[in-house]
C-alpha cells in the first residue's frame, strides 16, 4: 500500500461538536473513523451558540452549509445598564469579526453530523450511540467499552467533554473541573410575539447582534441575549455570582420565578423577555472551570475541546477552540500519515494548540472580573479581537505541517 492510500483507524470518544468536527476533518483525508457516544440518542438541545469568525473559517473549510446553520449575523453588542436602561452600542473593532454568527446548537450539531457520517469525501465515520467508554490505554491506542469490548485504533481522540475519561488516562489522574463561583440560567424563547410587547423594542433596535444587561453592585450579574435560527428564536442567559451553589441541593430545572429572584431589581423592561413564549424548559447551570493540564497528549491519544480546556463562556470561544483544534488535527494527519508519524504529529498539535486554548481559558476568567469592575473588556480590545477572531487555524496548521514535516503527503489540506 503506498502512502497516498494509507488510512489510519481512529477512535473519537464523544459525539458533541468537538467529536463530530474532528471526525469530519479526518474522514475527508480517507481515515477510518469511529465515534463512541454514551447517550442512546445524541442531540444538542436547549441553548444557542455563537460561531465567531475564527470558527466559521474552519467550518467553511470543512464544507459546512451556512444555510443549514440558519445563522443570524453577529455584528456587535448593545450594553445596557440594568437599572437606568441607558445603552451603549459597540461594533467589532476588527473587520474580519463581522463574519461571526449566532445559531442554535442543534442546527450546528445536525450539520456537523451530516458532514461526519453522511455522504461526502472519504469513508463516512461510524457513529456508535449508547456506547460508554470505560477506560483507555493511550500507549496502545485502545479503549474499553462498558460491555468489555476492547477497540484498537491508531489514534484515540478524547472529545468527551468536561468529565472526560480519556483525560484521566492521558494525564494519569482524575482532574475534575472546579466551581467557578458563577452560575447561569439558560432559556430559549419564541420571537414571533416580541413585537406585541412594546417594552421589548430594545431587543431589535440598533445593531444586529447581542444584548448585554449588566447589573450594578459588588456581585456579578448579567443578561446576555441574542437571536438564532434565522431570528425566530431568542437565546437568554442570565449569569450571576453563586457563592452558595456548591453547598445547596442543585436542581437543573428553573422557573420564571427563580430567574426573577436573582434579577428582580433589573429595570422591568428587561424582565419582560421572560414573558415571551418559552421554546424549551429553562435550566440552571453551574459553570465550572478545568485547571490547566500538564499535557494534552500521550502515546496514541490526544484531547480536544472541553476535555482539554473547559472554561467560562464569556468570550464565546469555547466551541470555537474545539472547532479550531479539530481542523488543526485534520491538517496534521493528512492522507498518507503513517503510524510511525503519530508521535511527532501529536507533538506538533500540542505545540500549536495548547497555548492558544489556555489563553482563551485564562482570558475568559478575566472577562468576568473586567466586566464587573469596568475595566476594558472583549468588545473594547482591538488586540484581543484580532488575536481571537482574525486567527486562521487552517492556515496556521498548514504552516506548522510544512515547517515540521514538509508538504510530502499529497493531502488536500
Amino acid at each position: 500500500m503506498d502512502d497516498s492510500t494509507f488510512a489510519l483507524s481512529i477512535s473519537v470518544v464523544g459525539a458533541g461538536i468537538a467529536g463530530l468536527t474532528v471526525a469530519t476533518a479526518l474522514r475527508r483525508n480517507g481515515h477510518l473513523v469511529q465515534i463512541f457516544e454514551t447517550a442512546e440518542v445524541k442531540t444538542e438541545i436547549g441553548a444557542a451558540i455563537s460561531v465567531p469568525s475564527n470558527a466559521l473559517r474552519v467550518l467553511d473549510h470543512l464544507g459546512v452549509s451556512r444555510e443549514n446553520l440558519k445563522g443570524v449575523p453577529y455584528l456587535g453588542n448593545t450594553l445596557f445598564d440594568a437599572e437606568s436602561g441607558e445603552s451603549t452600542t459597540l461594533h467589532w473593532l476588527t473587520p474580519g469579526a463581522n463574519e461571526s454568527i449566532f445559531c442554535h446548537r442543534s442546527d450546528l450539531y445536525e450539520e456537523l453530523k451530516r458532514l461526519a457520517i453522511g455522504e461526502g469525501e472519504g469513508p463516512p465515520a461510524k457513529l456508535r450511540l449508547g456506547t460508554k467508554v470505560m477506560a483507555c490505554d493511550p500507549e496502545e491506542g485502545t479503549i474499553m467499552l462498558h460491555d468489555g469490548e476492547v477497540v484498537h485504533a491508531d489514534l484515540v481522540l478524547g472529545a468527551d467533554g468536561i468529565h472526560s475519561i480519556i483525560r484521566t488516562h492521558i494525564i494519569g489522574r482524575v482532574q475534575k473541573a472546579l466551581d467557578s463561583g458563577l452560575s447561569c440560567f439558560r432559556a430559549v424563547y419564541e420571537a414571533d410575539t416580541r413585537q406585541d410587547i412594546p417594552e421589548l423594542q430594545w431587543l431589535t433596535a440598533g445593531v444586529c447582534g447581542a444584548r448585554s444587561v449588566r447589573g450594578r453592585g459588588d456581585s456579578f450579574r448579567m443578561f446576555f441575549i441574542y437571536p438564532c435560527r434565522s431570528g425566530t428564536l431568542v437565546n437568554f442567559i442570565g449569569y450571576y455570582a453563586d457563592s452558595e451553589g456548591a453547598a445547596r441541593a442543585w436542581t437543573p430545572n428553573a422557573s420564571r420565578e427563580d430567574i426573577i429572584a436573582e434579577f428582580g431589581d433589573f429595570n422591568p423592561k428587561f424582565l419582560r423577555i421572560l414573558d415571551l413564549p418559552i421554546h424549551n424548559e429553562s435550566h440552571r447551570w453551574k459553570l465550572r472551570v478545568l485547571p490547566q493540564l500538564p499535557t494534552w497528549i500521550r502515546g496514541r491519544a490526544a484531547l480536544l475541546g472541553d476535555a482539554a480546556h473547559a472554561t467560562l463562556p464569556l468570550l464565546g470561544q469555547g466551541a470555537a477552540m474545539a472547532i479550531e483544534e479539530a481542523g488543526s488535527l485534520g491538517c496534521l494527519f493528512p492522507a498518507g500519515t503513517r503510524r510511525e508519524d503519530i508521535s511527532a504529529r501529536f507533538e506538533a498539535y500540542q505545540n500549536l494548540r495548547k497555548g492558544r486554548g489556555e489563553f482563551v481559558e485564562t482570558e475568559s476568567l478575566e472577562q468576568m472580573s473586567n466586566i464587573q469592575h469596568g475595566r476594558p473588556a472583549f468588545f473594547n480590545s482591538l488586540e484581543m479581537q484580532s488575536n481571537l477572531l482574525e486567527y486562521d487555524a487552517i492556515e496556521a496548521a498548514h504552516q506548522c505541517f510544512n515547517e515540521r514535516f514538509g508538504d510530502k503527503s499529497g493531502s488536500q489540506y
